[in-house]
């Protein structure tokens, strides 16, 4: 754990001041050189196509895959971060970031870059950009609503920067040497994580709770070596070698919260599904554009316009989010979010005229502005703090799956058809589904807490209406003397 790292060479309790606010800096760049960064590989889908002799799908898998290692390696990001820290979480994605950028600038083949940039990079992202989310969980508490909104900002530039940057190099230098600097500029998450100092807690010891984790299992040991059975019993060892498998799962991958907790249940089921559509026009928007006519640096421009609008949206829909107004209900704004984001591609299928694809991508930042300030914001309320890693580990794993089938599949569609309109109908009946689907569940859950509540204060009241009807019969039959019933009271 992050807090138990820092023993004797940490501060207490330094949230929400001082070097807090620094940390916050070094996530919102952490998630502009991570989150951010598979936004401009857009910009290179047509030179890798014709690169490479790939079709639509086969292109496609490499952010796919990129993406869905980002998001589904929370389990390993979570091991390291309990063992070794946040700090170390963070400057090691950074290295793995920029050596598998590096190595994809001399790939051979389509093959090659879905191991390099794919695997390694999206590792490498998702170990930095996992760990620097948890981090500000430990270093923000009253305004950790906000400083959420804020480092997700850094997503916000990264959508700004990177298409231009990345449009940019690969006019002047090609896409090889301009994935030689990406390797470069991924970099720098090491300068973020060396920012993210440990930090102890004073109220929270993590070494002496780590002991009941163990306990289960040793229990069931020494019981049965107290019945004779030898500690090198192969059933004994098959034994332990399966309970110390459920203590790790259950420990980085929280299925006893996703069995216990019905909305940690929901929104997990919800934002997985979820994931179907919502990187679609993020992978095939640019190549929509260059299809229809739109020139290549037009076409890069409108991702950097969804960023740009993401700068300004993304802090207010914190500070609105963070009001005591919403609190307990800001899954109903992330779910209104997610319905605006699906019906928002409507508008491409309408028309693929440049100035009809500039209202589309305001409209569309908008409501990726709510579903990306509000993502592990809403976790972060459905899930207990001290759990957060672990619930983050199997939130992410299984979006990653869907996050990983997602644009493939939808490529496949657009070769078979040669139909870029199914990119948009696909990713607006996912997000649409999605949406209903949480918005009502909640809606439903929350009805049944109030009912069950409600139900139990009745029986309350009637429990005590009956204890008081029985309590005083008994003075009406045999008063006790005043003195007595004075010094009972004290």
């Amino acid at each position: 754990m992050f807090q138990g790292e820092a023993a004797g060479r940490g501060t207490t309790k330094p949230q929400d001041q001082g070097w807090a606010w620094m940390v916050l800096l070094a996530a919102v760049v952490l998630q502009g050189l991570t989150l951010g960064f598979p936004c401009c590989i857009g910009v290179f889908f047509t030179d890798l196509q014709h690169e490479f002799q790939a079709s639509n799908s086969q292109t496609s898998w490499f952010p796919s895959i990129m993406v869905a290692v980002l998001h589904g390696g929370g389990p390993l990001c979570s091991i390291l971060v309990k063992r070794f820290g946040c700090r170390f979480a963070v400057m090691l994605g950074g290295l793995l970031s920029g050596l598998g950028m590096v190595s994809s600038s001399f790939c051979k083949s389509i093959s090659q870059l879905y191991l390099t940039a794919g695997l390694i990079t999206g590792l490498g992202s998702c170990f930095s950009f996992q760990a620097g989310v948890t981090v500000l969980g430990y270093y923000f508490v009253r305004w950790r609503t906000l400083a959420n909104a804020v480092a997700s900002t850094g997503v916000s530039l990264g959508f700004t920067l990177w298409p231009l940057l990345s449009q940019y190099l690969l006019d002047e230098m090609g896409w090889r040497n301009t994935f030689l600097i990406f390797g470069g500029i991924l970099l720098n998450c090491c300068v973020c994580g060396a920012i993210m100092r440990p930090i102890q807690l004073a109220s929270e010891s993590r070494p002496q709770s780590a002991k009941p984790e163990e306990e289960p299992g040793s229990r069931a040991e020494e019981a049965q070596l107290s019945n004779g059975a030898s500690p090198h019993h192969p059933m004994l060892q098959q034994h332990t070698r399966r309970t110390k498998c459920f203590q790790m799962l259950q420990k980085y991958l929280a299925f006893d919260i996703f069995c216990q907790n019905k909305g940690y249940q929901i929104y997990t089921i919800g934002v997985t599904w979820m994931m179907m559509g919502f990187a679609l026009p993020h992978v095939y928007l640019v190549p929509y554009a260059i299809h229809n006519g739109v020139e290549e640096r037009k076409a890069a421009l409108l991702i950097s316009i969804i960023g740009f609008i993401n700068i300004f949206i993304r802090p207010l829909t914190g500070l609105l989010s963070g009001h005591r107004v919403f609190t307990g209900r800001r899954i109903y704004l992330f779910s209104l979010a997610m319905l605006l984001c699906g019906l928002s591609n409507f508008i491409c299928i309408i028309s693929a005229e440049f100035s009809v694809l500039i209202l589309y991508c305001v409209i569309l930042s908008i409501a990726m502005s709510g579903i990306g300030a509000l993502t592990f914001q809403v976790l972060m309320d459905v899930v207990e703090m001290d759990r957060f890693s672990s619930a983050l580990g199997l939130f992410t794993i299984l979006e990653s799956i869907t996050l990983l089938i997602g644009p493939p599949l939808t490529g496949l569609l657009v070769d078979i058809t040669s139909d870029f309109h199914y990119v948009f109908y696909n990713s607006s009946f996912f997000l649409i589904s999605a949406a209903l689907f949480m918005g009502l569940s909640f809606c439903a859950l929350e009805k049944k807490s109030k009912l069950r509540e409600a139900s139990k204060a009745r029986l309350d009241n009637a429990s005590r209406y009956q204890y008081s009807e029985t309590s005083t019969q008994p003075k009406a039959e045999s008063q006790p003397p005043p003195a007595v019933e004075y010094i009972t009271s004290i």
